[in-house]
């Protein structure tokens, strides 16, 4: 048994430990005044036994090293055993000492050696009182054994409630340690989902307002005649159209998640695959790459790691697989695994949500569709398509 007090002392468990020094230091008085008192033939060696009993046991309540170590508590219930035996000897009172000794047994030792120690010990309390006494009754047995079944069941109360309150105490702190990681995450994704909400409204009005100065332009270039005095300020504006809409994309660059920066979609999910942990993931590309409008990289990748999370944590797959295909009018997605499978039927549902109700809604939100096909035991198949906006198939 590893005791309570190896952790900081409680409150409750500071009295309990008072109460006990109390206990034992007011049945050794008792022991001693009752020999002087009654003037028995070994009054002397009584009082001279409760005096060693006391002094060992102050010793070892005042040394660190007995609640730390067994074998130093051991060793130091060995002593008070000893010094306890010589006050049986010489005081019938000495039985008494018997139920502080039951608790620090319990204490000290392992649950099976402590409760063989608290058996030996009533023993021996019935032995010492058998000896000073010619005339056996029950309580004599009664007595001992009834403390130390009291103590018994005393001790594994007390050490039920203790490892129910740390149960407790733990499952706190984890509750908030994982509200402090949800806020730092509720706050990673407000913070990355107004960079794509920005990034978004740069690419869909500025930049396509500027291109569309500039075909404008373009065109009341081509119409004027060579050598219209407009021509040079329609050039200007031109290249002023040109300057602010590359602008307008570096904002876009550095608005687009940290997974884009450094690359394509394409590079961002093998990426992606080579760190995932857990199951063997491939990367395929098929077809054509094409650039892609940054909210529809951003929903693809995001895709992908929710479904390759969702493997790494339930489907216990040895192997996946997910494939980015460019077709003519549209580009897939697919995340493939050799998992356990599940019932679609009984997946969550609905919207705001987590999982695949999240990736459902990033997927029609522009305008796509999301498809999951999965059965218990046949591994599942996650697969979005995108409808290519009209500027990329031009």
């Amino acid at each position: 048994m590893v005791a309570p007090e190896s952790r900081p002392l409680t409150p409750v468990s500071r009295v309990l430990r008072l109460c006990l020094h109390a206990l034992l230091f007011g049945l050794l008085a008792l022991a001693a005044g009752r020999a002087v008192a009654d003037d028995v033939p070994r009054a002397g060696w009584a009082v001279a036994a409760c005096a060693l009993f006391a002094a060992v046991y102050v010793a070892g309540a005042a040394a660190p090293v007995v609640d730390r170590s067994p074998r130093a508590g051991a060793v130091w219930l060995a002593l008070l055993g000893a010094a306890w035996a010589a006050l049986l000897v010489v005081s019938p009172d000495g039985l008494w000492i018997a139920f502080p000794l039951y608790f620090l047994e319990l204490h000290l030792l392992r649950l099976r050696w402590g409760v063989a120690a608290v058996a030996v010990t009533a023993c021996a309390a019935i032995g010492g009182f058998l000896a000073h006494s010619s005339t056996p009754t029950p309580g004599a047995f009664l007595g001992p054994l009834l403390g130390g079944a009291v103590a018994v069941a005393t001790v594994l109360g007390y050490q039920a409630l203790y490892r129910e309150s740390e149960r407790r105490r733990e499952l706190i702190e984890e509750l908030i340690t994982t509200r402090a990681e949800l806020a730092a995450a509720e706050r990673g994704a407000g913070i990355l989902a107004e960079r794509e909400r920005l990034a978004r409204e740069i690419h869909d009005t500025l930049a396509q307002g500027l291109s569309s100065i500039q075909l404008l332009l373009r065109a009341a270039e081509r119409s004027l005649p060579a050598g219209a005095p407009a021509l040079e300020h329609i050039g200007r504006a031109r290249e002023a159209a040109q300057e602010n809409l590359a602008e307008a994309r570096r904002f876009v660059r550095a608005l687009t998640p940290p997974d884009l920066e450094h690359g394509s979609l394409a590079a961002a999910l093998e990426r992606l695959c080579t760190a995932a942990p857990g199951p063997r993931v491939r990367f395929s590309l098929s077809g054509a790459p094409r650039i892609l409008p940054t909210p529809y990289e951003v929903a693809l990748l995001r895709i992908a790691q929710s479904a390759l999370a969702n493997v790494v944590r339930h489907a216990r797959a040895g192997r996946a697989e997910i494939t980015l295909t460019f077709m003519g009018t549209s580009v897939t997605l697919d995340v493939v695994d050799d998992g356990l499978g599940f019932d679609p039927s009984s997946a969550p549902s609905g919207e705001g949500g987590f999982g695949l109700p999240a990736m459902r809604s990033r997927a029609e939100t522009l305008g796509g569709l999301f498809t999951v096909e999965s059965a218990p035991g046949q591994g599942t198949a996650v697969a979005v398509t995108l409808p290519l906006p009209a500027e990329t198939l031009s």
